[in-house]
């Protein structure tokens, strides 16, 4: 009779064991979720995001290379190359073309990107991308981000430089440059820039920039000689006053838009990057190359 009351007594007592454990276990599962949760929901802070719209302007009326944004490029149109091209980057929070055509819409949107259709009468791609800038479902970004239309092979330092220009270094406008060497000097169909100590952009040219007066300089020279890369950046209140200028006499001599907000007093950083220079696709002979080029680019960029 004693060892009976002894036995319930045992296993009374390992029932309690076994419930204290278990509500344990159950105890300790609530906090580690409670945790997990909390560590889900709650990051630790973070720099402030900043909100970036990147836009693709592409005009059909080229002039060297007809119908030049609906061209192929491994089979796919130049325009959603440079679209595909952008999107991978992952520098923007939404990208977009900016077009005058209603062909190039359609090619567009059956890729599944989007497109705007903007006015036919701008005389440049930045006017085309403050157009877009300024409508109501684009506004709220921090900055802007202009990619030329025919440069699928702009590389993720280039534009990120550009980018980092107006987000992190300060700079309202923003775009970059690559090391080169003195051969490009030669070339008016290569734009070159010269830079301050600040890394401010002093001037875009055509011309050979900077100019070797004295043989012995050719070293200090050869070290500053850049090759402009057409890729901008933006605060939106830098851009619609840049299109708000008046064209100037510099920006019409040399071809170059850049040189109107420099002329007025804007202020350009340039970032500088020792990327190969690719150049965009303006001739049926830069097709043909950049067609003979792509399945390496789309093979060492993965």
């Amino acid at each position: 009779m004693a060892q009976s009351a002894s036995r319930k007594r045992a296993r009374a007592i390992v029932r309690i064991a076994f419930g204290v454990a278990k509500a344990y276990v159950k105890w300790r599962e609530s906090c580690i979720g409670r945790a997990l949760r909390v560590r889900i929901v709650s990051p630790r802070p973070s720099e402030p995001h900043v909100r970036t719209l990147a836009v693709i302007p592409a005009r059909l009326g080229a002039t060297r290379l007809p119908r030049k944004p609906l061209r192929l490029l491994a089979g796919v149109p130049l325009v959603v190359r440079v679209l595909e091209r952008v999107v991978s980057l992952r520098l923007a929070d939404r990208c977009l073309v900016a077009t005058d055509s209603r062909e190039i819409v359609d090619v567009v949107e059956r890729a599944g990107g989007e497109v705007v259709l903007t006015d036919a009468a701008h005389p440049s791609g930045t006017d085309r991308v403050a157009e877009v800038a300024s409508r109501p479902d684009c506004r709220g970004f921090d900055a802007i981000l202009n990619v030329q239309g025919d440069e699928p092979f702009v590389s993720a330092a280039v534009a990120r430089g550009a980018l980092e220009q107006v987000t992190d270094r300060g700079f309202a406008l923003g775009t970059a440059a690559l090391r080169s060497g003195p051969d490009i000097l030669r070339r008016p169909d290569v734009v070159k820039v010269v830079t301050a100590d600040d890394g401010a952009a002093l001037y875009f040219s055509r011309a050979p920039i900077p100019f070797l007066r004295d043989g012995a300089d050719a070293s200090d020279r050869d070290a500053r000689v850049l090759h402009h890369a057409g890729v901008y950046a933006y605060t939106p209140d830098a851009l619609a006053r840049w299109v708000a200028l008046p064209v100037h006499p510099l920006e019409r001599i040399e071809r170059l838009e850049q040189l109107r907000p420099l002329a007025h007093g804007m202020r350009m950083g340039v970032a500088i990057t020792d990327d190969a220079a690719r150049n965009g696709i303006d001739t049926e002979e830069d097709l043909e190359l950049a067609n003979s080029q792509w399945a390496t680019f789309t093979t060492t960029e993965s």
